[in-house]
């Protein structure tokens, strides 16, 4: 399978990609995500095109600096009624985030894009539902006081395929997506990729 760069920092989707043995280098894109989100809610755009624009500037922005290499771009979003939630900048928002999820169903919006000299040449959004427990504010601290700080501050708020997944009564969708890469689409395109 081919070599991949991906652009960005991620822990979580490095380890992914090598355990499904896609080699790849690390070259984060450091782009101001926040400001790019402000941009396009200012102008109505959905959740997933939030997501996907994100993946695809973070692609472009690598694959323009690196000539014929491969790049892979990803974004997750968290949509609650049309509002994006961002990752928390400490523990009293992410307790804020979590009593906005309580006990409601949100959307968890991933999307990855592959771009090479600066353009995209593939892309894939995909969508997870997860409804949370209507939990006590006792028990969402009690939660958080388990969580280290990098794992609070790289997953959205909840660690989905550890601590977090006692949050949630349903989680409908694919695992990958919810996780931050749908990797079996990625493995699909590229073991086609000529």
């Amino acid at each position: 399978m081919h070599k991949i760069i991906l652009a960005s920092n991620s822990k979580v989707r490095k380890k992914i990609l090598d355990e499904n043995e896609i080699e790849c280098k690390v070259f984060p894109s450091n782009i101001d995500e926040e400001s790019v989100k402000k941009s396009l809610l200012r102008e109505n755009a959905s959740p997933e095109m939030i997501s996907k624009n994100l993946a695809e500037l973070k692609a472009n922005k690598i694959s323009l600096k690196l000539n014929d290499q491969i790049v892979l771009g990803a974004d997750s979003v968290i949509d609650i009624n049309k509002e994006l939630i961002s990752k928390p900048k400490d523990r009293e928002e992410a307790l804020k985030i979590l009593k906005k999820l309580n006990g409601k169903t949100h959307y968890l919006i991933s999307s990855v894009c592959i771009s090479k000299n600066g353009s995209m040449i593939w892309n894939y959004t995909d969508k997870a539902a997860l409804t949370m427990k209507d939990l006590s504010d006792k028990e969402l601290r009690e939660y958080l006081s388990k969580i280290t700080d990098e794992a609070l501050y790289a997953y959205n708020v909840y660690q989905i395929e550890g601590e977090g997944r006692s949050l949630f009564s349903k989680v409908h969708g694919d695992e990958d997506t919810i996780m931050g890469l749908p990797v079996k689409k990625i493995k699909d395109y590229l073991r086609n990729f000529k």
